[in-house]
């Protein structure tokens, strides 16, 4: 089993591609890894993994969001000093890949003949020059979560995941809670999935 997944974000093009134009949220993109053994419902504690961030206000939003799921899949979040069955270890990233300016929704033509008004048209004032007015500057940001589930008796990795999302920033999925949910759910959805294979989570 690969030891340390790698996926590269695939930059901006795929919400510059419709997603930057509309409500829609961009796929997820899952890979899972696992033994392909039956794996115990039991106990687990969900921590930071090694090398990650310090916890963090951002951090604690991920970890929340995997024990959700965990639960969901009837294992038992360790809430006391008595060693869990499992680990789970949670990092994550959200990086800015890059911006776009937004079409202005109000343009003005400077020319001849003719006045016309509406939201995409604004005032026009006939042919020639024209120029917008508005429109915003919007980050485009990479989000990544990465869990591996140990077994505690041997520090085995029995199953260990990565899902890769982006959003643009004031549009749906771009807030920190909601990009964690998401992630996390398209993670462990149909778990423990089909080992060494991307899917596209909708």
């Amino acid at each position: 089993m690969t030891k340390v997944l790698s996926i590269a974000v695939a930059g901006a093009a795929l919400l510059a591609g419709g997603c930057t134009t509309n409500t829609r949220t961009a796929p997820v993109e899952v890979t899972r890894y696992h033994l392909g053994q039956p794996m115990e419902r039991t106990t687990v504690a969900v921590e930071p993994m090694t090398g990650a961030a310090q916890i963090s206000p951002e951090y604690q939003l991920y970890a929340d969001a995997v024990a959700a799921e965990l639960e969901r899949l009837s294992y038992v979040q360790s809430r006391s000093d008595m060693a869990s069955g499992y680990i789970a270890a949670v990092s994550f990233t959200r990086t800015q890949l890059g911006s776009y300016r937004e079409q202005p929704p109000v343009s003005i033509g400077l020319g001849g003949g003719g006045i016309s008004g509406g939201r995409r048209g604004g005032v026009g004032l006939g042919g020639g020059l024209s120029f917008g007015i508005g429109g915003k500057t919007r980050q485009v940001i990479g989000s990544e979560l990465a869990v591996q589930l140990r077994r505690r008796s041997d520090n085995t990795t029995v199953w260990e995941g990565r899902a890769v999302t982006e959003s643009v920033s004031g549009k749906p999925g771009s807030d920190p809670r909601e990009a964690a949910a998401r992630l996390a759910r398209a993670l462990f959805r149909d778990f423990p999935g089909e080992s060494g294979v991307t899917t596209t989570v909708k």
